[in-house]
């Protein structure tokens, strides 16, 4: 009779340890179908219908100016960091490496830009090699040499008939003198 009684407790031990683990999993399940519809099933309404101003503004280009009409600015980055020589005051020549990516304004100009990278490549070498360590040093130099940079391009592309608006600006994404 003992051991019948003994074998009553294990299995309602067993059976209570089960109904446990289901109910907990139970909860965890439930809480994570809630969280995930508490989190994005409003997403489902657009946010134009609460404000009407919104939709307005959000189909306006983002971009003002001259530019506005062209399309939306992508970078285009050049395959290669431009290093390069530069004279210094003391004597000794210093090395530079420069990271550039152009920013355009609209896939056609990105597509233009990169057919024609050899010639854009070139035409910075050639202005970053005009420049000594002594103007690198300051933040005025790199403002002047990414302004140089910026007219050598656009003379380039416009000397080849590419068009002299397809570079908007060239920016220094790394910069590194030795």
């Amino acid at each position: 009779m003992a051991d019948e009684e003994l074998q009553v407790e294990e299995g309602g031990k067993k059976k209570g340890k089960m109904m446990l683990i289901i109910i907990i999993a139970l909860v965890l399940v439930g809480g994570g179908a809630g969280a995930y519809f508490f989190l994005f099933a409003g997403d489902d309404e657009p946010a134009a219908e609460q404000l009407p101003e919104a939709a307005e503004t959000a189909s306006a280009p983002a971009a003002t100016g001259a530019n506005a009409e062209i399309g939306t600015a992508l970078y285009v980055a050049m395959p290669r960091p431009f290093v390069f020589n530069v004279p210094s005051s003391s004597g000794r020549d210093r090395l530079v490496q420069i990271k550039v990516q152009l920013l355009v304004r609209g896939s056609d100009n990105e597509e233009l830009v990169k057919t024609h990278i050899p010639l854009i490549e070139g035409t910075l070498l050639q202005a970053f090699s005009m420049s000594n360590a002594d103007d690198l040093v300051t933040e005025a130099g790199k403002i002047e040499l990414r302004e140089l940079a910026v007219t050598e391009v656009k003379k380039a592309l416009q000397e080849n008939d590419i068009g002299s608006n397809v570079v908007e600006r060239v920016l220094f994404t790394g910069f590194v003198m030795q």
